[in-house]
């Protein structure tokens, strides 16, 4: 007799990897670690905002090495983006420190900017130190002819001449050369002449903030 074939045995199940779960409605899932590459590229991150005395302390220091003044918006930029009325906040405390302080410096707005100087009460003691090279002096009538200048720009070197009576070319070209004055365009008049105005050195030189600062007329009458 013969013996019935054995049934073929079944293949026993395939295991098949778990589907991942899905997050419960209503939840998310949590941040991603910043990765070690981007770490190592050195992303920039906030700025830390300086205390009121480190800010101080910034700003004296970049006043004190300044040879110019230096405006709120630049030391702004310098102090790492502090805002603009921080930084006058802190000069003005960091003037009144001085002051208290006994000692001879101040902080004054020239020229568009902040700069330190010493006080007036050390101005001869300080005058020891130096004395202005002869050059650097302007005569008599270069002041007349930038004064001129000063209160009536634009102006031209006809104008000019017209008010002190006398010719200014050799003067003017003196005043341009010290940088006090400078082109500031031509006039529509017949030939276009040039316009002539101050510069910021005139304003740096005469410690003036700008020039709704120079004296007017009542000022120089109680003088």
């Amino acid at each position: 007799m013969t013996q019935p074939d054995d049934p073929t045995p079944e293949a026993p199940p395939s295991a098949e990897a778990p589907a991942p779960s899905e997050p419960a409605l209503g939840t998310q899932a949590p941040p991603a670690a910043p990765s070690a590459d981007a770490a190592a590229l050195g992303e920039p991150s906030e700025p830390s905002e300086l205390s009121e005395s480190e800010l101080e302390r910034d700003l004296a220091a970049l006043l004190f090495v300044s040879t110019e003044p230096l405006s709120k918006g630049r030391l702004a930029t310098l102090v790492g983006g502090a805002s603009e009325k921080r930084v006058l906040e802190a000069l003005e405390r960091l003037n009144a420190r001085l002051a208290s302080a006994g000692l001879p410096w101040e902080l004054r707005e020239i020229a568009g900017g902040w700069q330190v100087f010493t006080t007036p009460d050390v101005a001869e003691t300080v005058a020891l130190l130096g004395k202005a090279k002869k050059d650097e002096k302007l005569s008599g009538a270069g002041l007349e002819t930038l004064a001129i200048v000063a209160y009536r720009q634009p102006v031209t070197k006809g104008e000019i001449e017209a008010i002190r009576g006398v010719q200014v070319g050799p003067i003017l070209r003196t005043l341009v050369d010290r940088g006090m004055v400078k082109v500031g365009g031509r006039s529509d008049d017949p030939g276009h002449p040039l316009l002539y105005v101050t510069t910021r050195k005139f304003l740096d030189t005469f410690a003036l903030a700008s020039l709704d600062d120079l004296p007017r007329d009542g000022e120089l009458l109680r003088d």
